[in-house]
């Protein structure tokens, strides 16, 4: 059987579009119980679990526990190991988040995160990146005699970081070859944003999303009574000039025409008695860029700006920098080649070139193996003030259900076509 050209078959897009609007009620169904029952980042059980049981039930292979709490689904044409191989992928796990947001399934859970109580919240929106995947998972095999090649599933826990000691998420995921057995030959992903309305999709060709560094500083001074400050070295002080150099980095040594970056110090902490100048302060903050030789280069600036300002204030000063996710890089020929299909699922006017975004994703491993596509669906209801929409990570992150059918027909119709292009 010759499979039909998916990319210009009308007939069959509406078969397609048939098949998602049928799964959609599930889709909501499956976000709001993920969503209810949130899990960190390598603690996925029950959600992988569910994700397991319903590949299965299609007639899915499964392989469980890759990368801890992991999902790898195949669904082969009917010629099995003939053709193409393309990979989806959708992040399974949760932050640490007290939820504000008043709906009925709002989550209820408890966890303890670095000593102090709060809640576990779906705040990024992977709730509804595996309730999709698994929408897509339905849709494609229903059309399994169809396939001209094989679609990998691939559901990942800890995007949002394993725990402390821990390794986990899109790197270990790789480790385990996830993109391997069989090999996969592009991967695409999506992610759902407050910074577009329902109905609109948005893309960028190349840099789309930051490298992500994290940055720690100590500072070490002298103590001594805060009524005698001579008699030692005042690390706060000198941590607070650190801060500010910091700050000319980007303004000043960075080539901002290039590439935008971002040095953020988020944590600064010294003494507890305001009548005692301390010994140390410890710093900590985040490194952000869209260039690796930018990269590079701000890692090479915040290290001799930190330490020439300790010295030159009697302190000792020690940087550690360590290196988090890449850039997510999407594939310049396979961002054109989309283009086209997202139209299709969208229209041509709710479909565009997006601003970069400073966040981070560790999809941009899998763009290190294989070319890859990673966009943005947009979430925030149509009558809504883009300006007062509340971000991912917000306790208000608040998420249009309405965002889930299209990001099953974007995905699936994606997969169809590049298997059809491809499928030699």
């Amino acid at each position: 059987m010759n499979a039909p050209d998916f990319a210009f078959d009308f007939a069959f897009d509406s078969a397609l579009a048939a098949a998602a609007q049928r799964v959609e009620p599930r889709v909501v169904a499956w976000r709001r119980d993920f969503h209810q029952n949130p899990e960190l980042g390598n603690r996925e059980f029950r959600t992988s679990r569910i994700v397991a049981d319903h590949l299965r039930s299609l007639g899915i292979e499964v392989k469980e526990k890759v990368a801890h709490t992991g999902i790898v689904g195949l669904l082969k044409g009917p010629s099995p190991g003939a053709g193409p191989v393309i990979a989806l992928r959708a992040d399974m796990d949760a932050l640490p988040v007290t939820e504000e947001v008043d709906v009925p399934f709002a989550s209820k859970v408890k966890t303890e995160w670095s000593g102090q109580p709060c809640g576990v919240m779906h705040a990024c929106g992977h709730d509804a990146h595996t309730a999709i995947l698994m929408g897509v998972a339905e849709v494609l095999a229903g059309m399994r005699e169809h396939l001209p090649g094989t679609v990998k599933f691939i559901f990942q826990p800890a995007e949002e970081g394993p725990p402390e000691g821990e390794k986990g998420g899109a790197r270990l995921m790789i480790e385990e070859q996830c993109m391997e057995h069989p090999k996969v030959g592009a991967i695409f992903g999506l992610h759902v944003t407050s910074t577009h309305h329902v109905g609109r999709i948005g893309y960028r060709s190349g840099p789309l999303m930051a490298s992500s560094d994290e940055l720690k500083i100590f500072v070490r001074g002298v103590q001594t009574h805060a009524a005698m400050p001579w008699r030692g070295v005042d690390p706060i002080v000198v941590a607070s000039q650190i801060v500010m150099g910091l700050q000319t980095i980007v303004s000043r040594q960075m080539n901002i025409t290039k590439e935008p970056s971002v040095v953020t110090v988020g944590v600064f902490r010294g003494g507890i008695r305001k009548n005692i100048i301390p010994d140390d302060v410890r710093m900590e903050g985040t490194i952000r860029a869209f260039d690796e030789q930018q990269r590079g280069d701000i890692h090479e600036h915040v290290k001799r700006i930190t330490e020439m300002i300790a010295a030159a204030g009697g302190a000792q000063a020690k940087v550690q920098i360590t290196r988090g996710y890449d850039v997510v890089v999407n594939d310049p020929a396979l961002t054109e080649w989309s283009i086209p299909t997202l139209a299709r699922v969208a229209g041509d006017s709710n479909v565009g070139v997006m601003d970069k975004v400073c966040g981070a994703e560790d999809f941009s491993f899998y763009q290190k193996v294989v070319p890859g596509f990673f966009f943005r669906v947009g979430c925030i209801p149509r009558d809504m003030d883009l300006r007062r929409a509340v971000p991912n990570h917000s306790p208000r992150f608040y998420l249009d259900e309405g965002c889930l059918g299209i990001g099953v027909k974007a995905l699936a119709s994606l997969a169809l076509d590049w298997l059809a292009a491809h499928r030699g």
